[in-house]
């Protein structure tokens, strides 16, 4: 039995156990979503904690696994343009496409290279603690810089964008992400690390030792 699982884990199909914890892992982003625990709203972007079912999803799970917990939070993301988001709205208003683009394939990126850089870490890390925090780290981290990215290539020239700017000043590119994400970055970068690292070195341990002992 416990060959089996092994071998399942180590192969091309995911588990039983794989496809639940997967199956929980999206309820979750779907309940953050339609309710105040997934944004924190503040003068400008929201502060999206939906980070942290993803990097937990691609810790435990893996890049695959990372990649459509990241696919179905974008998806999240952008059924927020449509009236539940007045920034996301605003960009639906200017172009749809582009907005889908900064929405989307930016998370689903997020999850996936999480669960691929996390697999390096963990090799690395011999108390295998640190691996998870660092984990939560830098999905936060991608999270902003893809999405931060993605939204100053395609709407950096617009009116909207231009205006927000001209009301803190006329900043350089560079000076406004940094201005525009500050007060996300230091309530979604310690979220994630933290409570991200926490809750997958535990899982992960609870879903190792009933495989064992299976």
């Amino acid at each position: 039995m416990n060959g089996q699982a092994v071998a399942v884990k180590g192969g091309s199909r995911l588990s039983a156990k794989d496809l639940t914890t997967t199956g929980m892992m999206i309820a979750i982003i779907l309940l953050m979503s339609f309710t105040p625990l997934g944004y924190l709203r503040t003068a400008g972007l929201e502060v999206s904690l939906i980070t942290i079912p993803v990097a937990i999803g691609a810790m435990i799970l893996g890049p695959r696994a990372g990649l459509l917990l990241g696919t179905v939070f974008g998806l999240t993301s952008f059924y927020q343009c449509f009236g539940m988001s007045p920034f996301g709205a605003a960009l639906l208003g200017i172009n749809p496409l582009l907005t889908f683009i900064v929405c989307v394939p930016t998370r689903a990126l997020v999850g996936w290279l999480t669960g691929l850089i996390f697999k390096v870490i963990e090799k690395m890390d011999r108390s295998k603690a640190g691996c998870y925090f660092i984990g939560g780290f830098i999905a936060a981290l991608l999270n902003t810089l893809f999405f931060m990215g993605a939204l100053m290539l395609f709407f950096w020239n617009t009116y909207y964008i231009q205006s927000i700017n001209a009301s803190i000043g006329n900043l350089s590119i560079f000076t406004f992400v940094i201005a525009f994400v500050g007060v996300n970055g230091l309530l979604e970068l310690p979220a994630t690390c933290i409570v991200g690292g926490a809750v997958s070195k535990t899982l992960k341990k609870v879903l190792y030792k009933k495989i064992r002992s299976n």
